[in-house]
């Protein structure tokens, strides 16, 4: 089946789910889930694999649980249904996200490991590399984007505090994100083409972690 767009419940579903976090609510609407949310993400990120996937990998649809093995938080189902292709993680990601909030897509190195976290500080150090890197995430935020991750608050051991490039050396994670309120496009064949032309907007930077970051060699 070709994407038709989110369900017409999609966003009531997460809606209930906020409220009641219970399998109570998950069993009772589950037929809403599949329908609605995981059949129209699987089928999303089917369109999408033939020009994102190759060397990023195969499309993923997350699973609803959450992990609550060592969390605080012990409410059993995420209030979100994320799909990505990536060919590992901190590497760059092609993300895409239903739920209360509408429609989330982004990009980028969301978690680095200490091999990546090395790789990336060594390439942003050299003006070579590094100034390519601030030019295309100026660029998303210009374009509406918004910049995100984890930042130490000083230099990184081994930089110095003047490096002309100390906010980029200063991240743990760097994404961009851009979030759509639920509307009409949601549920319509045009949601494909505002992820689509969104991913196509962070082709840069994710060439960027693929080439200068890359995969992890430690496992998690």
């Amino acid at each position: 089946m070709s994407f038709q767009g989110f369900g017409e419940y999609a966003v009531d579903f997460y809606d209930g789910l906020v409220v009641d976090n219970s399998k109570a609510y998950w069993d009772a609407n589950k037929a809403t889930y599949d329908n609605d949310v995981k059949i129209p993400m699987t089928e999303l990120l089917g369109e999408l694999e033939k020009e994102f996937g190759g060397e990023f990998g195969s499309p993923k649809v997350f699973r609803p649980h959450r992990d609550v093995r060592f969390a605080k938080d012990k409410r059993p189902y995420k209030d979100h249904c994320g799909g990505v292709i990536e060919s590992g993680r901190g590497a760059g990601a092609y993300y895409v996200e239903v739920g209360p909030d509408g429609l989330r897509v982004g990009g980028g190195c969301f978690h680095m490991e200490s091999d990546q976290l090395a790789r990336f500080r060594a390439a942003v150090a050299e003006e070579i590399h590094g100034d390519p890197l601030r030019a295309v995430l100026t660029k998303l935020e210009r374009g509406g984007w918004a910049i995100h991750g984890d930042r130490l608050r000083t230099a990184p051991r081994g930089y110095a505090k003047d490096h002309p490039r100390l906010d980029l050396l200063q991240y743990r994670s760097v994404y961009a994100v851009r979030v759509w309120p639920p509307d009409d496009t949601l549920h319509e064949p045009g949601c494909l083409t505002r992820v689509r032309t969104a991913w196509r907007q962070l082709r840069a930077f994710n060439e960027w972690a693929r080439d200068h970051v890359g995969s992890s060699d430690r496992g998690r």
